[in-house]
Parts: C-alpha cells; sequence; structure tokens
C-alpha cells in the first residue's frame, strides 16, 4: 500500500495544494518531539523537491528551536475528503527570520500575514504515500478568524513583543533566534 517516491508528481503538487491543514514534525538531538498544525493556506511548492511555508505566531515555536539544532523535518498532508490518502515528506529545513536577506523576496510568494514570523524553506529528501483509510471525511467550511481578532486586541504593532515574551525558547529551554541580539539592544 506504501509507496517511495523520489520527488513530488504533479498528482502530488495538486494533493498538497487542495489540502487545508498540513502537520510538520520535528525534534531536537534530546527533548520533546512536536508536530504542529500549519493553516492558513501557507505551504508553496516551489519544485519538486522544496515546499516553502509561512510560519505564523503560535503560543510557543517548537519548530524553529528544533531546526537550529537539527534540521530533520516531516510535513504530513492527510485528505479529508475526495479518496483516502497520507503524503508524508521528509527532509531538511531551515527556518528564514524577517531579518533575512531572503524575507522581502519570500513574502511574495503568499498573502501578506502581520503575526508571519518566518519562512520554513524544506528540502525534500523523501516521498511516501499510504492508504489513509483511517482517516475520517471532514468538511472545511473556513479559516478560523481567531487570528485576526488577537491582532486586533495585542496590536499589529506589538507582535515582536510578544514573540520577546513568548517565542523566543522551547519547551525543552532551546532558543528559537527569533529575537536577533542586536534588536535586543
Amino acid at each position: 500500500m506504501a509507496k517511495r517516491y523520489e520527488e513530488l508528481s504533479d498528482d502530488h503538487i495538486e494533493f498538497i495544494n487542495h489540502q487545508k491543514i498540513s502537520y510538520v514534525g520535528t525534534a531536537a538531538n534530546d527533548g520533546t518531539i512536536n508536530v504542529s498544525p500549519m493553516g492558513f493556506n501557507s505551504s508553496r511548492v516551489l519544485s519538486p523537491n522544496r515546499i516553502m511555508w509561512m510560519n505564523i505566531t503560535g503560543s510557543s515555536n517548537e519548530t524553529t528551536a528544533h531546526l537550529s539544532q537539527n534540521n530533520r523535518m516531516t510535513m504530513t498532508f492527510c485528505a479529508f475528503d475526495r479518496s483516502a490518502k497520507i503524503l508524508r515528506l521528509y527532509g531538511k529545513a531551515e527556518a528564514i527570520h524577517p531579518r533575512g536577506d531572503w524575507w522581502t523576496e519570500l513574502g511574495k510568494l503568499f498573502n501578506p500575514h502581520p503575526s508571519a514570523r518566518q519562512y520554513v524553506d524544506f528540502s525534500i529528501e523523501l516521498i511516501q504515500t499510504s492508504c489513509g483509510f483511517g482517516a475520517p471525511f471532514y468538511d472545511f467550511t473556513e479559516e478560523r478568524d481567531n487570528m485576526d481578532k488577537w491582532l486586533e486586541v495585542k496590536g499589529r504593532d506589538n507582535i515582536e513583543d510578544y514573540w520577546k515574551e513568548k517565542n523566543q525558547v522551547s519547551l525543552d529551554g532551546l532558543p528559537t533566534h527569533i529575537i536577533h541580539e542586536k534588536d535586543e539592544d
């Protein structure tokens, strides 16, 4: 049932583009393993072996902390409508922060989001599909508006203050590098 591929096919790319949610798994050398859901139409396939996704602000920043120590990452896409299928992508990733040279250029790939804190550049080394027979049907109704409401209360100009308070270290105390040392002066 499971099949392996060296690069994304057109069918794989169409499947990825159709999904409303994906999951990203990372782990540092030791400590907590993290799996995060990703929505907001945040993934872009750049080539058969490369995906870029926008990491918006959350209550923690585990993915970026893990990638700074160990760049292994897995992305999972699961069909909740249409035919059953699970698509797993295995590879290496790098977080690109707002202060990076590529930030402005990468932003052109996405709808602007005021709480974007990193882009993650994912180089795919292995692709695996499996049946997905155990995944139930779910209907997508709409994206949640909680982030927009939260940003209105927090103030869009205060997002970096939130990063300083909540997003600088992982659950295991690893740095996320979201705030550059120069920014702290």
